[in-house]
């Protein structure tokens, strides 16, 4: 036989670049095809480079080699094939390798099985690894848990638990994957069954990432005493000390509503990261102590720990949520300062903040600083438009989303329908609501036919909005009806309007803006018998009306009124400017709007009753607070009543200001005897 020497290639040498090996005659190079089949290959030799191409990450052709050996390689090199066929979770390759050790007759011991079971879960081919565990004739606790853990990552519980009651024995990792799956799986419960009956077990101790996980089932559910049990066995079992576990800790009583306790736990964490951080602060703000939040946020800042985009998307929301424009500046400063990412979330975030604050000039220029604005945020600035009294350039825009080759979704197209209601425009409004479907290919949701009503119900077509809510193919919802009845209520349709009320009766009878909503309808018809019969109905119930409250900011202190607030330091003065504008008001032609007054009293007690709404007294207290000239922002938690509405346009022409005022639906911008809306709200 002839032979001629090769010298290996480098990348295949094992022991030194000069090394040559014997193949038979042929004319392939072993350059161009060093792994051909008809290669020869001593028996210490190809599980070297088996071994080798494995140390490389060259799974494919070390897989290729062995395919083409007789003789069954030794059981570490099967053993490095298998861990690099999961790392590289190459279930096809796996395969390969499975089907080889029975061709070749090697006959695998539990490690190696436990390979396979591990390569066969993190391939996600549970069925596969079934099938080898249950060929397995001897089973470890490792390969209980790989099988139970497979299955519980993947929400396959009840194979999972079936496997866990029947295993012979369980240590804490059985335990923890068992318990962590109900948790991540949505079963809280179960899990906390499961860790009872781990307590209860004589050979079992939690470990940091049971306890963990027991923490995060008694937020999900919430329960509060459940979860103190669990810090009593932390503190028991000595895991007190742990970062991750006080964590965790602090979490489960954030969610639990022990909101004094979670910061508790959080004070005494010595290395607090920015996860830490970001999430005591989320759970003030969860908990609508927006100061408190504020001040963690401040001396997070001062803390040296740089925020993440999860913090700043945190903060800079609950600012949007409270109107802290102020604050949110100072966010963006920060931001600004240390160089944040505009393609980030948090970019969107503050397009989100400045467009709820009404400062949507900031919003606009944040928005064309992004390289490419994500859907978040031309959402934002879409019904930042529609909410600040600018519908016709929300509609621009979204015209423009469409021509970026952006895909709106169904939030963009609540906006782009909010923008049509709030203009009136109702024919456009119609046409984008069967765009949705007809040439987007989405699906209407309840806001959007919540949205369509409210259009057609504002403009008065009250017949098309009835034959849309008998066609809808999904239960009108409480937005749908609210909007109905707002319709009617604008134009004085009782018989629409008892329908939508019986509906949100039955839908929310605890919510008393129906009651008050329909006793309007009946006090503008003059129908005081019915309005009885309504707060009557709300006594007996025990529905109380939520008061109307209206809050501005001066020098950065808050300042709350009711109707008819006369705690306020100031409410003398606030209440005789009130009345020397009264006069001013109707020398110009103001005349009040007693319709919606629910009392059956004389008109003079009427008007007398409108003339300290919660909103007039914030403006009133805005203007005799600042300097001529100053722009006066209020904001209120109901929408503003069409009483205010008129007076404040009077108001805004009388002291020569821009008045802002947000309230429950969008803003209102007075200026000069005008207000943004047009009138329209």
């Amino acid at each position: 036989m002839k032979f001629l020497n090769f010298k290996i290639p480098h990348s295949l040498s094992l022991l030194s670049p000069r090394r040559t090996y014997a193949f038979s005659s042929q004319k392939t190079q072993l350059n161009k095809h060093p792994l051909s089949h008809k290669t020869f290959f001593q028996s210490n030799t190809k599980d070297s480079l088996i071994s080798h191409l494995c140390d490389q990450k060259r799974l494919r052709e070390a897989v290729q080699l062995l395919s083409q050996i007789d003789q069954p390689p030794s059981a570490s090199i099967y053993s490095n094939l298998i861990q690099l066929c999961a790392q590289h979770r190459a279930l096809e390759e796996g395969k390969k390798v499975h089907a080889h050790t029975k061709v070749s007759g090697f006959v695998p011991g539990v490690f190696i099985c436990n390979r396979f079971l591990d390569m066969y879960v993190k391939c996600g081919s549970l069925r596969d690894a079934q099938k080898v565990f249950d060929e397995m004739r001897e089973r470890d606790l490792c390969s209980w848990n790989t099988m139970i853990s497979g299955y519980a990552k993947v929400g396959k519980l009840d194979e999972a638990r079936n496997l866990f009651d029947e295993m012979p024995e369980r240590d804490n990792f059985s335990w923890t994957a068992m318990i962590s799956g109900y948790v991540h799986h949505a079963r809280p419960k179960e899990a906390l069954e499961l860790y009872r009956m781990m307590l209860r077990h004589e050979n079992s101790k939690s470990n940091k990432f049971t306890v963990t996980s027991a923490l995060a089932a008694s937020a999900a559910i919430p329960n509060l005493r459940m979860g103190k049990e669990i810090h009593g066995n932390i503190v028991r079992i000595g895991l007190d000390s742990d970062e991750v576990v006080w964590s965790a800790l602090s979490d489960m009583y954030g969610k639990c509503g022990s909101i004094e306790e979670a910061r508790h736990i959080f004070d005494k964490m010595v290395d607090k990261d920015v996860v830490s951080w970001t999430a005591m602060i989320d759970k003030y703000f969860e908990d609508g102590r927006r100061e408190k939040g504020f001040d963690l946020f401040s001396e997070f800042m001062r803390s040296g720990i740089r925020p993440n985009d999860f913090t700043f998307a945190g903060v800079l929301n609950a600012c949007a949520d409270h109107a802290a424009e102020d604050l949110g500046k100072q966010v963006h400063g920060y931001m600004t300062r240390i160089g944040f990412d505009p393609f980030s979330f948090a970019a969107s975030a503050l397009v989100h903040m400045y467009s709820k604050c009404g400062n949507i000039e900031d919003a606009k220029r944040v928005f064309k600083g992004m390289p490419r604005p994500d859907l978040v945020s031309w959402t934002s600035l879409i019904v930042g438009y529609a909410q600040n009294g600018q519908p016709n350039e929300a509609l621009k825009l979204f015209e423009l989303l469409l021509k970026s080759g952006t895909q709106p979704d169904h939030i963009t197209f609540v906006g782009v329908l909010s923008a049509c209601t709030h203009a009136g425009l109702v024919d456009k409004g119609l046409e984008y609501f069967h765009s949705i479907k007809e040439k987007h290919g989405l699906k209407h949701t309840a806001d959007h036919y919540a949205c369509i009503i409210d259009l057609l119900a504002r403009a008065g077509r009250f017949g098309e909005a009835e034959n849309i809510i008998d066609k809808m193919p999904m239960k009108p919802d409480k937005f749908l009806w609210a909007s109905l009845l707002g319709g009617c209520r604008i134009h004085r349709n009782l018989e629409l309007a008892k329908r939508a009320a019986e509906a949100l009766f039955e839908i929310e009878p605890e919510n008393p803006a129906t009651y008050v909503t329909l006793a309007n309808i009946y006090a503008t018809a003059g129908m005081w018998g019915e309005v009885a019969k309504v707060r009557k109905a709300m006594d007996d119930k025990g529905v109380v009306k939520k008061p109307g409250l209206s809050w501005i900011e001066i020098k950065r202190e808050k300042h709350e009124f009711l109707v008819g607030d006369k705690s306020h330091p100031k409410s003398y003065d606030i209440h005789n400017f009130l009345g020397e504008l009264s006069k001013q008001m109707k020398e110009k032609g103001y005349v009040p709007d007693t319709n919606f007054v629910l009392h059956d009293v004389e008109e003079e007690q009427k008007e007398q009753n409108l003339s300290y709404h919660s909103e007039k007294l914030a403006v009133a207290f805005g203007i005799i607070s600042t300097p001529p000239g100053t722009t006066i922002r209020v904001f209120k938690n109901l929408r503003t009543c069409v009483d205010c509405h008129t007076a404040i346009k009077f108001i805004s022409k009388i002291v020569q200001r821009k008045i802002i005022v947000r309230d429950s639906n969008r803003f209102h911008y007075f200026e000069d005897g005008s207000c943004s809306c047009g009138d329209y709200w």
